[in-house]
């Protein structure tokens, strides 16, 4: 079991940045394979990028891609999102997610069994 706690989210201007961490507390922390996902009002929660559980393998979503990165520090049980050059379309909240299945990649939200409760991110003039 792992639970996870969000931080970082903010108001920012479009083309500015912002990090994301979610931390883990629980000893199985490098066993999961992690992802976020966002929801803005009224749509659906989608993914945004997911890493394998050694970090070494990383995926994002085609309207993230170039601009976040994902990453994570097993040692430190925590989860980053790196997010540049931010677009009015990047608000929502943001959500970490874990995972015990096997596979890592391109998981939808049904596949997670443990989420943070979300931090809101606000990309506007």
């Amino acid at each position: 079991q792992v639970q996870l706690v969000e931080s970082g989210g903010d108001s920012v201007q479009p083309g500015g940045s912002l990090r994301l961490s979610c931390a883990a507390s629980g000893d199985r922390f490098s066993a999961f394979h992690m992802a976020w996902f966002r929801q803005a009002p009224g749509k659906e929660r989608g993914g945004v990028s997911w890493i394998h559980w050694s970090g070494g393998l990383t995926l994002y979503a085609d309207s993230v891609k170039g601009r976040f990165t994902i990453s994570r520090d097993n040692a430190k049980k925590i989860l980053y999102l790196q997010m540049n050059t931010l677009k009015p379309e990047d608000t929502a909240m943001y959500y970490c997610a874990a995972t015990e299945d096997t596979r890592w990649a391109r998981l939808g939200s049904d596949a997670y069994k443990y989420w943070g409760q979300g931090t809101q991110v606000t990309v506007s003039t």
